[in-house]
């Protein structure tokens, strides 16, 4: 690998996308217009959709301890893991649990949402034995999590991806249509050293606005971060590589920028909308949650939330990282392998 055609290039690929000042506004101003806007429509208070916890997940709820669990707006979870339930009412992914084999329930007693749970559900007692059959009280404190604060990791995990599969996957592409591939293949650079020039530039490019962004943000919200900033930054790179990699995929032999720019649209969407950028995956079919393991963005998105809401470290969040370096591996093989320049 010649060192110096790999900067020429990694130069040029740099200068290029800053005087594109639309794509560089884009990538900047639309992550910070989706978390100004979410931060101002549910600051006045939490979203009123209530989810409850039952465990066991194979226990069947008796009317004999009211009409609660078949209120309208009320959605039943199934919990395998009472440990792990209990932790989600202290982050509010649960609003209330409830504990069948021992009679009890518990709530975070600084939710609002919570505290109305509790009121409906000792008002559907409306007999003595009712009563005398409800479950025992316990209570989980937690500090609030704000929804901008779950949605703060969502949001830039979705910019990088759009700046990754777009910036390297559609590029590429204009390049081949456009005969740009012809004339540098006339050249002594080779395919490896054209493609991590483009991986490294898109890398530093998209870390560079990640980091604007986050700074940005959090000068005017002040999010949660608990975690170490070097946890993240790491997770974040890792991801962002993971993401350009799979944009080689698209890139490597396609010659037309409409079928390139369905094929990426049809990575992304499924992705944006599956790997909880907008909304918890707790409470949907399981089968969409096992689909939604497959793609890169929640793995990126479940560690650096992770490490910005529960402060875990590399080795608590392990098994993202692993899958996702694997992940940025096989695409990186997949698309250097077939790679053509025209």
């Amino acid at each position: 690998m010649n060192l110096k055609r790999f900067y020429a290039l990694f130069h040029a690929r740099n200068q290029e996308f800053i005087r594109d000042k639309s794509a560089l506004g884009w990538n900047i101003i639309f992550p910070v217009v989706i978390v100004f806007g979410f931060y101002f429509a549910f600051s006045s208070g939490p979203i009123d959709l209530y989810k409850v916890g039952s465990y066991p997940s194979t226990t069947i709820v008796d009317k004999q301890y009211g009409d609660f669990f078949e209120m309208n707006h009320i959605k039943i979870i199934p919990i395998t893991n009472l440990e792990e339930a209990i932790a989600k009412i202290e982050r509010h992914q649960l609003d209330m649990l409830f504990d069948h084999a021992q009679k009890q329930y518990w709530i975070n007693s600084e939710s609002p949402t919570a505290y109305f749970l509790e009121k409906l559900y000792l008002g559907s007692l409306v007999t003595t034995q009712d009563a005398q059959d409800s479950y025992n009280k316990q209570i989980q404190d937690g500090t609030k999590i704000r929804y901008v604060d779950w949605l703060v990791p969502g949001v830039m995990a979705m910019n990088m991806m759009f700046s990754a599969l777009f910036g390297v996957g559609y590029v590429i592409v204009r390049y081949r249509k456009n005969g740009v591939l012809k004339r540098l293949k006339a050249t002594p650079l080779t395919a490896f050293e054209f493609l991590s020039a483009q991986v490294c530039s898109r890398l530093l490019l998209v870390m560079v606005i990640t980091c604007i962004i986050y700074a940005g943000i959090n000068y005017f919200i002040q999010f949660r971060m608990i975690g170490s900033y070097f946890d993240l930054l790491f997770v974040f790179a890792l991801g962002s590589f993971s993401l350009i990699s799979m944009g080689l995929i698209v890139s490597a032999r396609i010659a037309n920028e409409e079928f390139a720019s369905g094929l990426l649209n049809i990575l992304s969407w499924p992705m944006m909308f599956l790997s909880g950028v907008w909304f918890s995956l707790e409470g949907v079919h399981p089968y969409l949650q096992k689909l939604a393991m497959i793609f890169p963005l929640t793995h990126l998105i479940s560690g650096t939330r992770a490490i910005m809401i529960d402060g875990a470290s590399l080795a608590d969040i392990s098994s993202h990282i692993i899958t996702l370096a694997v992940m940025a591996i096989l695409f990186l093989v997949i698309g250097a392998i077939s790679f053509r320049w025209d």
